[in-house]
């Protein structure tokens, strides 16, 4: 059994929970949850106050440190990448605690112990992260491309720097599977970009950097920003549009096979050439993709040689996502009508904070591309017109909602993903068992749920409990009981 399920591994981590809400878990039905992964954690510990004049230092919380760095030891151990987890702590110390292991088929929540987005079809992903470049007849290189104007300035601005040969230059080009356009072919001949080149002289990569108007990266390092380039969550994503203009420079894409990242701003925007342009724009064409959005990019320059020529041009265009009429945010500082919102060209509609009466859904059914309906609470008159928008592939709503559709038989079956939207206060427990009551009607694998009892003592003194075969004497052996789901196996352990 692993130690992840294990009530010693926690007993630090309760104990201080305990001593931080001690009212909430003296109420009946009193619980407090939290979740760890490996590289984070979100877990409700008092925070100490340090004292007077001063900062507070790592030592002030190492407590709290060390008591989930021993969960993370064991989540390291068991091979998982997160646990969330609810504890019910009698007076008298005795403590259930409620482990939720991860589902293959179930993202990890934010910031709270509530499963995140559901997978109902394995494999599935938003539709702006399946759309793929068009083709634009009659795009070709910029006016501005000029090779001998661009490797004479080049060679100008970083005479001493290393070219790569026609041989490093041609392995480029298999192993990307795309051939190179020119410009860039004569970037490298210049420079290869290679740091063991540089050495320890700094200096030297900033006088190519400078040259060229961003960080190159080496030509062993170009890469293809296709879509799996840029992660995402489903509760996101989906209320994405990716919708190009018809003077478009560069196609509102999340990833293209055209689009050869070269380099980086320095502020971990990755800096591309495009072989995909958009109906206004020019192949070869130089963009950047902004690490804060995750559909589309902005256009740099129309050509290297263009940015050679200005080095200091500024990449940011202040694009936006994709608002009205692909995209619409029904609430009281937005849009305030469904009707406003319901056009043809509407993909993605989400009603937020409203004070006034409940919407009815009757404007938006029938329209042809709408894919994603998210809900805050109490803002459905009649949550069964949900079973009347065919064509959703995204769905997210309160636990109320979600109760009225599968009492009913009315989830639309077309989903591809589902959320819950819950808040911290809900019970977890209620919220993964909703969850997996959701997930079994696509048959898809439920969040395992463990029961761990254990005893802190009443005055923060662990109890002895029966040791276990081969154990020392007085050893803490908490019961484990394993909830008995479908699939759940030896998940976690």
């Amino acid at each position: 059994m692993s130690s992840l399920h294990d009530f010693a591994t926690w007993e630090p981590l309760l104990r201080l929970l305990r001593g931080a809400h001690t009212e909430t878990l003296a109420a009946p039905g009193g619980n407090v949850a939290g979740s760890i992964g490996r590289g984070s954690w979100s877990v409700p510990v008092q925070q100490r106050r340090p004292q007077p004049g001063r900062a507070l230092l790592v030592s002030d919380m190492q407590e709290e440190f060390d008591a989930i760095e021993r969960v993370r030891n064991a989540l390291t151990e068991a091979e998982a990448a997160h646990i969330t987890f609810t504890v019910e702590i009698e007076p008298s110390g005795k403590a259930v605690l409620h482990l939720f292991d991860p589902s293959p088929a179930a993202d990890p929540g934010l910031g709270n112990a509530h499963p995140g987005a559901l997978l109902l079809v394995e494999g599935a992903v938003p539709e702006p992260w399946r759309r793929l470049p068009e083709a634009v007849p009659g795009a070709g290189p910029a006016p501005s491309v000029d090779l001998a104007l661009l490797e004479r300035t080049l060679r100008e601005r970083i005479p001493e720097a290393i070219g790569a040969t026609e041989a490093e230059i041609a392995a480029a080009d298999a192993r990307l599977g795309v051939a190179l356009p020119e410009e860039i072919k004569v970037l490298y001949r210049v420079t290869r970009a290679r740091w063991a080149d540089w050495g320890d002289d700094y200096e030297a990569a900033e006088r190519v950097f400078g040259a060229v108007g961003f960080e190159l990266g080496s030509l062993d390092h170009l890469s293809i920003a296709d879509k799996p380039c840029r992660p995402f969550r489903w509760e996101h994503a989906a209320k994405e549009a990716a919708v190009t203009g018809p003077d478009a420079a560069v196609q509102d894409l999340v990833g293209s096979p055209g689009w050869i990242v070269i380099g980086d701003t320095g502020g971990g925007d990755q800096v591309a050439v495009d072989l995909t342009p958009g109906p206004g724009g020019h192949t070869g064409q130089i963009i950047v993709l902004d690490h804060e959005q995750s559909v589309g990019a902005h256009l740099f320059a129309e050509s290297l040689t263009a940015l050679v020529q200005d080095p200091e041009r500024d990449w940011y265009s202040g694009r936006r996502r994709a608002e009205l009429p692909y995209v619409a945010r029904v609430n009281r500082r937005s849009v305030r009508s469904i009707e406003a919102a319901a056009r043809p060209e509407l993909e993605a509609l989400s009603l937020g904070v409203w004070d006034g009466e409940p919407f009815s859904l009757a404007p938006v059914v029938g329209l042809p591309r709408l894919r994603t309906l998210s809900c805050y609470a109490g803002t459905l008159a009649d949550p069964l017109e949900i079973a009347g928008l065919t064509g959703l592939e995204f769905l997210e709503l309160t636990p109320e909602d979600w109760r009225v559709l599968l009492d009913a038989g009315a989830v639309p079956r077309g989903l591809s993903a589902a959320a819950i939207k819950a808040y911290g206060d809900r019970d977890t427990r209620a919220i993964v068992a909703l969850a997996n009551e959701i997930l079994a009607l696509w048959d898809r694998p439920p969040i395992p749920e463990t029961i761990v009892y254990g005893d802190l003592g009443a005055h923060g003194r662990p109890r002895d409990h029966p040791g276990r075969p081969g154990s020392a004497p007085g050893t803490p052996c908490p019961a484990i009981e394993p909830r008995r789901t479908p699939d759940h196996g030896n998940a976690g352990r």
